[in-house]
This record gives structure tokens, C-alpha cells and sequence, in this order.
């Protein structure tokens, strides 16, 4: 499976007994131990008034991110849109462009990633802000290719990087993949939080591609949930402590009931033979893993048990 891409999606999970801090400490570790490992990306996610997910603006800190690596993409998975002025995402990917060059990805998503209040107290009305998002997209993309013009004068989103952030619209469903198309953006289907079959998802994308100057081709990244361990009765049991995104799959707190579609949970072998089958399925070469295990030192050894298993790393 060498050509196999492996990324990480990291909610910077604040775990029982630890804070905020000791939380952004471990996602660097593990963003500094997936490059060693020969991960492709790491990406974080962005929440605000959850107690319990640490990272409420992924371009701050990915800045930190980018100074304790070398080589490893990171990105935002999702920076949320809605609540942004298109021309302040472009000017801050922009400079982290310049900072990392050849490095840097702007995921794009549209949930409000709090709850009604902290969504308001962020940017007002959020439905309101989710109807603009046709135009904010395309304002977004204008901006990278220094096109954009507000009342008939151009606007320049600074500074100008060497090597342009590669744009990615998020999504779970056929509507976000046929938007992302249109677009002509990659596209990152969310497996993980989605009850639909992907392969229908993808192949809408893949057959309503429009080329852009931002993509030339259709490119696609599958997230899914995955719990690795030494055996499959730790990885079950891992599963069943978990209080995760995935605890909806687990009723009564029974992993034996999780949906695989959604989570991965076994040994190295099992989940590599997974994953080569959900490469055919998909046709995609590069899954985005989410590892939400409460328990750091676990979580940091499901990514490099597979690791070790795909690429002997």
C-alpha cells in the first residue's frame, strides 16, 4: 500500500483531568510525530464554547504548528466560513502560504461549530451568514488568484505567497460534493459524521467537475474514524471508553454495534485490509484519520501502529 496517503484530522481533544494547554502541547506532539511518521497532513478543526476541544481559530494555530515542523501539510479541517470575511481567510492563509510555502491547506466548511449563542456572539445571524456562502466561496477563490473586486476596484489579498494554499470545500452529503465541484475546489467527504454511501457522494464529484485555476482535477480525501491497537480486544475496548464523536454508533456503550462505515476500530492488519478495500470502493488514495481514544499516549500509538504497518515506519 505504498501509494497509500494517510492524513490526520485533530479536534484537539481536552481530555478528564488535563486543560487547554496540556491539550494544544499534545496536538503538537502529534502533529511533529505524524511527519515523522510519514503522514501527509495534519489538519485541525475549529469549535468555539466547547469546553472540551481546545483550538477556536486553526490559522493561530497553525502558525505554531507550521514553526515545529518541516514538511507535513497542515491545514484547517474546517476553517468556518460562514462566520468570516472572505478577504481576512485569504490574507491569513495567504501569510501562512508565505510563511510554509508549498505547505499550507484551507479547508472550508459551513457548520457553526458552537452552540446558537457562541455562533451569534461570533458573528451575529448564522443562517443568515450560510445564504451568503455561493458568493463567499467565490470571493474566497477570487482572492487567492488576485482577481477580486469590491465596487469595481481590486483588492489584493497580502501577502503573495510563492505556492498558493491548496482550497478544499468539507461535506457529507451529494449537495456539498456537486457544490465543491462546481467550484472546481478538492473535495474532503466526511465519512465519519455521514449516514450516506460515499461512493455515490464521490462519484457525483468526480463526474460534475468543472477545472479551476484553483484545481485542475478532481481531487478527493475520505475522513474516517479509526481506533488501532496491539490486538482487537484493546481496540474494542478502547471503542467502548470512548466518549468520541462516534458514541451515537455505540449504544449502551457497546462497540460491537459502532458503524464501520463510519469507524475503524481493530489491529494494523485488520484496518490496513479495510482500507485497501475502501480504495476501491472510493477510488481515493488518501484517507483523513480522526483517532478520538481518551487517552493521549493511546491515541498517538493507533497512528503509529498503522504507520508502521502501511509503511514499515
Amino acid at each position: 500500500m505504498k501509494g497509500l496517503k494517510l492524513s490526520i484530522l485533530d479536534l484537539v481533544p481536552v481530555f478528564e483531568n488535563t486543560n487547554d494547554t496540556y491539550a494544544l502541547e499534545q496536538a503538537v506532539l502529534l502533529a511533529r510525530t505524524a511527519e515523522q511518521l510519514g503522514y501527509t497532513r495534519y489538519w485541525v478543526a475549529e469549535h468555539h464554547g466547547m469546553p472540551y476541544l481546545a483550538c477556536p481559530s486553526p490559522e493561530v494555530f497553525l502558525a505554531h504548528i507550521g514553526a515545529r515542523t518541516e514538511r507535513i501539510r497542515i491545514g484547517s479541517g474546517a476553517l468556518l466560513l460562514p462566520h468570516y470575511s472572505p478577504l481576512k481567510v485569504a490574507e491569513s492563509f495567504r501569510l501562512l502560504a508565505s510563511l510554509y510555502p508549498g505547505r499550507i491547506d484551507l479547508g472550508l466548511g459551513r457548520a457553526p461549530g458552537g452552540n446558537a449563542h457562541a455562533s451569534m456572539a461570533l458573528s451575529g445571524n448564522f443562517l443568515d451568514n450560510v445564504r451568503k456562502m455561493p458568493d463567499k466561496h467565490k470571493d474566497v477563490a477570487e482572492l487567492l488568484q488576485g482577481s477580486y473586486t469590491y465596487e469595481g476596484e481590486p483588492v489584493d489579498a497580502r501577502p503573495s505567497p510563492l505556492v498558493q494554499p491548496e482550497v478544499w470545500l468539507l461535506g457529507t452529503n451529494k449537495k456539498s460534493a456537486e457544490y465543491a465541484a462546481e467550484m472546481g475546489m478538492g473535495y474532503v467527504f466526511g465519512q465519519f459524521m455521514s449516514d450516506v454511501e460515499g461512493e455515490e457522494v464521490l462519484r457525483t464529484y468526480r463526474e460534475s467537475f468543472v477545472p479551476s485555476p484553483l484545481c485542475s482535477e478532481p481531487k478527493a480525501i475520505v475522513t474516517i474514524g479509526v481506533i488501532c491497537a496491539d490486538t482487537e480486544d484493546e481496540a474494542m475496548q478502547l471503542a467502548n471508553s470512548s466518549t468520541t464523536l462516534f458514541q451515537k454508533d455505540l449504544p449502551d456503550g457497546k462497540a460491537e454495534a459502532y458503524s464501520e462505515r463510519k469507524l475503524l476500530v481493530g489491529t494494523p492488519s485488520s484496518i490496513k485490509t479495510r482500507l485497501e478495500q475502501m480504495t476501491k470502493m472510493y477510488e481515493v488514495d488518501e484517507f483523513m484519520l480522526v483517532t478520538m481514544v481518551p487517552h493521549y499516549n493511546k491515541r498517538l500509538r493507533s497512528y503509529e501502529l498503522l504507520a508502521q504497518e502501511l509503511w514499515n515506519a
